[in-house]
C-alpha cells in the first residue's frame, strides 16, 4: 500500500482520485487545528528562547536532520549556545532523556543520536517537543537558540522561526494526504509564518534556497579511522541503506566511479539486525552516517569492512546570511514578531 500511495502522489489521477475525498477532509482538520491554536483556543506554549522550528510540509524525509546539523555548526561558528529537541522519531522508550554518546538508540532514536554526534550540541527526546525543550532548559540554562528537529505542524511549541526543507519531490502533485504527500497545504501554508524555503535536491521545485549535497572524499570505520573512497574504484562494494531515499545515496557512490555490485534498500529508521547482515562477511559494506549510529553497534559488523560514508550538506551562503538577518533581533532584548501567528 505504501508504495502504491507513493506512486499516486506523482498524478491527479488512480488512486490519487479515490482518495481525494479524505484529503479534503484532512485540509479541513488542518486549517481548523492551525485556526484553533492561533485564536488561543488551543494552548501553545512559549520559552525565553529563540526556537527555530526546522520541518517538512511534504510527507517523509526531505533534508532536515542534515540541515539541523548545518545551522547547529553555524550557530556555534558564531558562538551561540545552541540546543536541539526531537521526538526521536522510530524510537522504542518513552519519557524525555538526553542524549548522550552512551544513549541506547531505542531510547533516543537514530536522528538525535546522529545530531549529538555530530555536533556535540545537548540534544533531548520525548514525545512532547515542549517536554524536551522544558527539560533541555533545565539542564543547560546557558542555551540561547533551540533548534527542533521536525515539528513544523506541533503547533503547541511556540516558534521564532520556521524552516521548511524541500526535495526533488516538491509539493508533489500538490494534493494533502493521502490522495498527496502535502502535510499542509501548499503554497497557503508559506503564507502563515513560514520564513524560509531550502531545497536539498538537485532541481528546485519551486522558489527558495539551495543547498549542495555530496559524499565525503573519506568513509570512516566504527574505530574512527578514515578510509578514501578513492582506494575503492575498481573493486566490487555492496551498499546499504535505511534512509527516506536510498537511490540518492547510491547514486552518489555511482557518482565517484565506486562499482556496486549489490545495492541493499531497508525502510527509513530501520532497526538493523544481525540478520540484515546475514551473508555480507568478507564484504566492503558502504552505509549512510545514520545507519553507521545502529550498523556499528551490532557484533555482525565486526565480520564485515563496513564503512560509513558522511554526507556533505551545504546550504547556500544567502541561506545562512537570511537566517542570520531573522536571529539578530531574537539574540537581543526584543520581542518576537510571532507569537501565536506560528503557535
Amino acid at each position: 500500500m505504501k508504495h502504491l500511495l507513493q506512486n499516486a502522489w506523482l498524478t491527479r489521477g488512480g488512486l490519487a482520485c479515490l482518495l481525494w475525498p479524505l484529503s479534503q477532509l484532512y485540509g479541513l482538520v488542518v486549517r481548523l487545528r492551525m485556526a484553533l491554536y492561533r485564536r488561543g483556543i488551543l494552548r501553545s506554549e512559549r520559552f525565553p528562547v529563540a526556537v527555530v522550528v526546522v520541518g517538512n510540509v511534504i510527507a517523509g524525509g526531505a533534508g532536515k536532520t542534515p540541515l539541523v546539523i548545518a545551522l547547529a555548526r553555524h550557530l556555534q561558528a558564531l558562538h551561540v549556545a545552541v540546543g536541539v529537541v526531537s521526538r526521536g522519531y522510530g524510537r522504542s522508550g518513552t519519557g524525555c532523556v538526553e542524549v548522550t554518546t552512551t544513549s541506547s538508540l531505542s531510547q533516543s532514536g537514530d536522528e538525535p543520536a546522529l545530531i549529538h554526534r555530530m555536533t556535540g550540541a545537548p540534544v533531548f527526546v520525548a514525545d512532547r517537543r515542549t517536554d524536551a525543550l522544558r527539560a533541555l532548559l533545565a539542564a543547560h540554562p546557558g542555551i540561547a537558540v533551540v533548534l527542533c528537529d521536525d515539528g513544523l505542524q506541533h503547533y503547541a511549541l511556540q516558534r521564532d522561526i520556521e524552516i521548511a526543507a524541500f526535495d526533488d519531490r516538491g509539493a508533489g502533485n500538490g494534493w494533502l494526504l493521502p490522495a498527496g504527500p502535502l502535510r499542509e497545504p501548499w503554497p497557503e501554508r508559506k503564507q502563515q509564518g513560514l520564513d524560509l524555503v531550502l531545497h536539498t535536491g538537485a532541481q528546485p521545485a519551486f522558489e527558495g534556497f539551495t543547498s549542495r549535497r555530496q559524499l565525503a572524499d573519506d568513509a570512516w570505520t566504527p574505530d574512527g579511522s578514515r578510509v578514501a573512497l578513492a582506494g575503492l574504484r575498481g573493486r566490487p562494494v555492496t551498499a546499504l541503506a535505511g534512509i527516506a531515499n536510498p537511490q540518492a545515496f547510491f547514486g552518489m557512490l555511482g557518482d565517484l566511479g565506486l562499482t556496486l555490485e549489490a545495492s541493499i534498500t531497508l525502510p527509513d529508521h530501520h532497526a538493523f539486525s544481525e540478520a540484515d547482515l546475514a551473508g555480507l562477511q568478507g564484504r566492503t559494506v558502504l552505509c549512510t552516517e545514520k545507519d553507521a549510529v545502529k550498523l556499528f553497534a551490532l557484533p555482525a559488523a565486526a565480520g564485515l569492512n563496513l564503512l560509513a560514508v558522511p554526507l556533505v550538506f551545504s546550504p547556500e551562503p544567502a541561506f545562512f546570511a537570511a537566517f542570520d538577518a531573522l536571529m539578530a533581533p531574537l539574540l537581543s532584548p526584543l520581542p518576537s514578531t510571532h507569537g501565536h501567528q506560528t503557535a
